[in-house]
């Protein structure tokens, strides 16, 4: 109940305020402000995803021109403790309150006067979502039941407005995360120019991702590990008309099964054990941008029929909700499993197989274009001394055509840890064959040829792995011959053929055997 007429004005006042399109925050606060003879007045708004308290307005100058970027964390000071407890608060005599922080700079004293602080709770549907605050000087006890009817029937009136300032927040924060991103991307986005290479194989990768990139078509790329699918993933977005948008990526395997579905759709508050409050997913993340779904052969079953919906109705369901939720989003997916087989094997369904693979793109092996090497190392050298301040000057012949001569399992990914290992090994600004990996150095490069025929050679390797074959079966000339693939007739020819005992490579040979060993060494 209002006690007085001047209170009546002043809730219709705030009434008419707030009832505008663009409510002037500061004005009503001004108008509580005069009707307490209060020292300052100001709202605290909780923001859930930052789990901070912050002062969204103040009605006084004295208060700190920032005052907008002040926060509490929930429980921290008489704001932190009211948002946290949902309980009023009102300390007499801010002076020597340990819990008062006043981080707005209010004297504790005004005219020689005690200032108190009235804290107020604002709830909607029994959550509180912030507090209304007032200082005054030292109140009678008079008027602070008065002070705090009126309080309380102004913050049931400021609660909307409050969850409105909230949300409003909270979603700044949001686009400033993503304006960041995006900021990081426009710095370091990789363009088709960044994809290295002249070979003919490559410039059909090139055609391919200029034909598609215009359109929101759903791109599945394919190639080995290592190949460079994510920066193909990377020109694809940044050379759409979605290159303003949001690019998220995600590698589908680096993502436990019981997680993945709540990274990629989003959970609702207590969807599960621990969701303690709303997250949105990366599919919601992705709204009107593209996502790539790395390494989409990892994607579990259970998983697969939701991204088919995604595909077929651009529509997600969080985790624990029954609402649909329209998404914009372009689908980038690149794999380097044999999915063909996997639909044979029942792992992979046939219907997502036909959603996804509408534009495949087939990026080749390093060991298919071989002659983009030369400009590959070029490309890293130039790069690692950018990183690093170092001078390395060239790349020798020699040591181009011993990378050309390995089979590259590791492909681009492997060249460019080779290349990076070389440049740091260098000491005269040249990389040289003998400072490349010893595994991908030739037998003339490192002076280790076999000597003598063709005929010798192979004897001696063949002698070589018959050797470790019969060390590893213990002796076994009809496991050895398996292992090898050959008969047990054609092993016995090799083993007579080399002199080699069986019973040598057996455990616990006899004291004779090893007898004959010595005098045969002697």
């Amino acid at each position: 109940m209002c006690e007085t007429k001047e209170d009546l004005h002043l809730l219709v006042a705030i009434s008419n305020e707030l009832c505008k399109s663009e409510t002037d925050l500061d004005y009503i606060l001004r108008l509580l402000k005069d009707r307490l003879e209060a020292d300052c007045t100001m709202l605290a708004v909780l923001d859930r995803k930052k789990g901070e308290i912050f002062i969204e307005a103040s009605s006084t100058a004295s208060a700190t021109r920032d005052s907008q970027k002040i926060s509490y964390k929930p429980g921290e000071g008489i704001i932190g403790k009211v948002v946290e407890s949902g309980d009023m608060i009102f300390i007499a005599h801010t002076a020597g309150c340990k819990d008062f922080l006043n981080k707005l700079g209010i004297p504790e004293k005004i005219d020689g006067q005690d200032v108190s602080f009235l804290c107020i709770p604002l709830k909607e549907h029994k959550e509180v979502i912030g507090a209304l605050c007032v200082h005054k000087r030292y109140l009678n006890q008079s008027n602070i039941r008065e002070n705090i009817q009126l309080l309380s029937i102004v913050g049931s009136m400021f609660a909307h407005l409050a969850r409105f300032r909230q949300k409003n927040r909270e979603e700044i924060d949001r686009l400033q995360k993503e304006n960041d991103q995006l900021r990081l991307a426009i710095v370091e986005r990789p363009f088709v120019s960044n994809i290295q290479g002249n070979s003919g194989k490559l410039h059909e990768v090139f055609q391919l991702v200029s034909s598609i990139a215009p359109t929101d078509t759903t791109v599945l790329i394919r190639g080995e590990s290592g190949v460079g699918k994510e920066l193909v993933a990377d020109a694809i977005h940044y050379n759409s008309l979605r290159k303003e948008k949001p690019f998220i990526k995600v590698n589908c395997a680096a993502l436990p099964e019981s997680l993945i579905e709540s990274e990629l759709f989003g959970h609702e508050k207590g969807a599960f054990t621990g969701a303690s409050a709303l997250r949105i997913g990366r599919f919601e993340a992705a709204d009107g941008g593209t996502i790539f779904l790395d390494e989409f052969g990892d994607v579990p079953p259970s998983i697969q029929v939701k991204l088919l919906r995604v595909l077929q109705q651009k529509q997600i369901e969080r985790l624990g909700s029954t609402k649909s939720i329209s998404v914009n989003v372009r689908i980038i997916c690149a794999t380097n499993k044999n999915l063909e087989k996997m639909i044979e094997d029942g792992s992979f369904r046939e219907d997502l197989y036909y959603r996804i693979n509408v534009f495949p793109i087939y990026i080749p092996s390093l060991r298919e274009r071989l002659h983009d090497i030369p400009t590959l190392a070029d490309y890293f050298i130039t790069r690692f001394n950018a990183k690093t301040g170092r001078d390395i000057k060239r790349i020798t012949s020699s040591a181009i055509d011993t990378l050309m001569a390995y089979h590259w399992p590791g492909n681009i990914r492997e060249l460019e840890n080779c290349i990076e290992r070389a440049c740091i090994l260098s000491t005269d600004g040249v990389i040289h064959t003998h400072k490349l990996p010893p595994t991908i150095q030739t037998a003339a490069a490192t002076e280790t040829e076999s000597e003598g025929t063709l005929e010798i050679i192979l004897e001696k390797t063949e002698k070589q792995i018959i050797h470790d074959t019969l060390i590893s079966t213990k002796g076994n000339l009809l496991q050895a011959a398996k292992r090898l693939g050959i008969t047990e007739r054609m092993m016995g020819l090799r083993v007579r053929k080399y002199n080699m005992d069986p019973r040598r490579y057996k455990p616990g040979k006899s004291k004779h055997l090893e007898d004959d060993e010595r005098a045969s060494a002697g």
